[in-house]
């Protein structure tokens, strides 16, 4: 896979021994000697974009916020911001250009950490303007730093100006640092919208193994299926005997592309409203019917 496409299906950041498990390794470093990928401590790479952000804000007098304050806190997104986003105070003068996403906020003096919007900041700006999917990402990832408590989410989404509060207090609810990465939690925030759908993060089912996704109450398992964890003899073995197991214990796994999930929700949706409702009539029918349908 190309190093940059590699490192944006991981979320824009990542250890550099999951990104090289998807490129080849002079591409990766090619990547890295152009400027395409950067190097950061602790053995990570991202994508460009935080520092130009930086430089922005310092330009315009305001401070690094939503996704551009999210990459800069390494958190990994759904999708990488295409601008640098900053918020200046009201009544500043300016507007969005080509180069910057401009923002309008008070930010208090606890808000603001080296320039950019403090993490718990950063997640309920995030969840107030941008789709419940891409919100939940960030928050999932804040979560999972444990910079971020859900608890101190929770009060602050409810604190939080009346446009947008609903949105940031959906999203306060349904974040889960449980959730290993933004295809995961892109596929719990499709399953989530689903009707009679009741998603829960990483279950176990018995201990036949660990799901990205279950139902408990439907029996539905779904599975956010990344090559990198399925692209050896081993991996592929495992699997297939994980999925009989569930099978004989009366699950029904559903198991996603991340070319779906990411790009097609529509299509995910439709899956899941289907399998739900099959679902439901199974496990409600009275069994001389289910067996009149054997």
């Amino acid at each position: 896979m190309d190093p940059v496409d590699a490192l944006h299906r991981l979320g824009g950041i990542a250890g550099i021994g999951e990104w090289r498990a998807l490129t080849a390794r002079a591409a990766a470093r090619d990547a890295l000697d152009d400027g395409r990928v950067l190097r950061l401590r602790r053995h990570q790479v991202a994508l460009p974009g935080s520092d130009l952000a930086r430089l922005r804000a310092a330009e315009l007098g305001g401070t690094v916020s939503h996704l551009s304050a999210a990459q800069s806190w390494g958190w990994k997104l759904k999708t990488v911001p295409a601008l640098p986003t900053i918020t200046v105070p009201r009544g500043a003068r300016g507007e969005s250009t080509g180069s910057v996403e401009l923002r309008w906020g008070r930010l208090q003096p606890d808000e603001v950490e080296h320039g950019v919007t403090s993490p718990l900041r950063t997640v309920v700006d995030c969840s107030r303007v941008y789709p419940f999917d891409v919100a939940l990402c960030v928050a999932d990832s804040a979560l999972r730093s444990h910079l971020v408590h859900q608890d101190d989410l929770l009060a602050a989404a409810r604190r939080s100006p009346r446009t947008g509060r609903a949105r940031a207090v959906r999203v306060a609810e349904a974040a889960s640092g449980l959730a290993a990465n933004p295809f995961e939690s892109v596929l719990r925030a499709i399953a989530i919208d689903v009707r009679g759908l009741r998603p829960r993060p990483q279950g176990w089912i018995g201990q036949a193994g660990r799901v990205d996704l279950v139902d408990d109450r439907l029996m539905i398992a779904m599975e956010a299926d990344s090559w990198e964890h399925h692209g050896d003899h081993d991996a592929f073995n495992r699997d297939v005997r994980r999925y009989a197991e569930f099978a004989s214990r009366g699950w029904v796994v559903v198991r996603f592309l991340w070319d779906d999930v990411m790009r097609n929700p529509e299509r995910v949706r439709r899956t899941l409203t289907a399998v739900a409702a099959v679902r439901r009539r199974q496990l409600t029918a009275p069994m001389s019917a289910v067996q009149r349908q054997d």
